[in-house]
């Protein structure tokens, strides 16, 4: 089939935002299909050095390009600016218009594709939920709008959070059955060489995250926060644990990241831009890193959503074992072999204890729990069951 992965690896010149998208294109390629990358967000193109949206796409194109070309889809990809809606990656708009409207499957991952006339006519269109909680409200926001609209559009709706519809689960479902999906993790991409015994990364805790990306949202009469809502309960885990926590933290909404207090407890603070800008120093820093420590969204922990972090699969494939906070997950994933969930600073220091006491078996099983659940040839065959006849 001729399937069209959606996503934001032009848009947000991230290192981690790479493997995001690009592993669903690795995973349905490796299953014998015909990938192309999708890039029609609607939205006017980010320029990653200024920081400020602009008219002029070409260093998003120029990114997405050597991305595609490293991993053998250099001719099976399309940009569309927005500005002069320009399409990139083919010769021009008649021909891009033409692929998509013969397409069989769109696979739009966290919904990043604008659904136009030539995309609407692929013959079967998932959406693929990676943010439960504040997708669903955002929705119900405007039931009649533009939103609403999109989401009905598509003919499945897959979602992070494992627990949505389930009781328990504060998830409003907004009139859709959503279906579980994990994150697919291409493991033969994260079996490399662990990067050089120097690297800043190496015997430190480690994590790549946001001090907060959005303002919290309201949903009957309660609120849902991000993570620094999250991180505040766990300041004292450098003193507590005698252990080194280095984290790529970006300084969030407003510029709102405590740093001077973070530093002063014992954290050390990386901008992620300096020290992971592309896809490979991401890579290298997982690789690199003992293990991975992390919170989660507020909206994720307090609606218990279910939500596994895809940066986390990604550790685990790389060998490295993780301790995440508990948003549910672990009614669907096992926890205590290679990743352990926690739900306050006690059982945190507790599961971070327990790895280090046997590193070499959390290790191994880490990697083995990585090709069991998130093996991306699986993720994605199961995004198409029932298959598209």
């Amino acid at each position: 089939m001729r399937i069209f992965v959606s996503g934001l690896i032009g848009q947000y010149a991230l290192g981690g935002v790479v493997w995001d998208y690009l592993q669903y294109l690795l995973g349905f390629r490796d299953l014998g299909h015909e990938v192309w990358y999708l890039e029609d967000t609607g939205m006017w193109p980010y320029h990653r050095e200024r920081e400020e949206i602009c008219d002029d796409c070409s260093t998003n194109v120029a990114h997405l390009r050597q991305v595609m070309e490293e991993f053998g889809f250099g001719d099976r990809w399309l940009y569309r600016n927005e500005p002069d809606g320009r399409w990139y990656g083919v010769e021009d708009s008649v021909r891009a218009e033409r692929l998509l409207a013969e397409g069989d499957v769109l696979v739009n991952v966290s919904g990043a594709c604008w659904l136009r006339e030539c995309s609407a006519k692929i013959r079967r269109k998932l959406f693929v939920d990676g943010d439960p909680m504040f997708t669903q409200i955002n929705c119900l926001a405007d039931p009649g709008g533009e939103r609403m609209g999109r989401m009905k559009a598509h003919d499945a709706h897959f979602t992070f959070g494992l627990n949505v519809g389930r009781p328990g689960c504060r998830v409003p479902t907004a009139g859709f059955h959503w279906r579980p999906t994990v994150q697919p993790v291409s493991i033969a991409h994260w079996e490399t060489p662990a990067p050089a015994p120097d690297h800043l990364a190496c015997g430190c805790w480690t994590t790549v995250m946001n001090w907060v990306s959005y303002p919290p949202v309201e949903f009957e009469g309660d609120s849902y926060a991000q993570k620094d809502a999250e991180f505040g309960r766990f300041l004292d885990l450098p003193e507590r644990s005698g252990l080194r926590f280095l984290l790529a933290m970006g300084r969030g909404l407003g510029n709102k990241r405590p740093t001077e207090l973070l530093e002063q407890k014992g954290w050390e603070i990386r901008e992620p831009l300096e020290v992971l800008p592309d896809h490979r120093t991401y890579q290298d820093f997982l690789a690199a890193s003992r293990g991975e420590w992390s919170v989660a969204k507020n909206g994720y922990v307090k609606a218990r959503t279910g939500w596994f972090s895809c940066r986390t699969a990604c550790y685990l494939a790389a060998g490295r074992p993780a301790v995440v906070q508990e948003t549910g997950w672990s009614e669907h994933l096992p926890s205590g072999e290679g990743v352990i969930a926690f739900t306050d600073s006690d059982t945190a220091v507790a599961a971070l204890q327990a790895i280090e006491s046997d590193y070499a078996r959390h290790s191994a099983a880490a990697r083995a729990y990585a090709r069991q659940h998130f093996s991306a040839d699986a993720v994605c065959a199961s995004l198409l069951d029932p298959p598209v006849a």
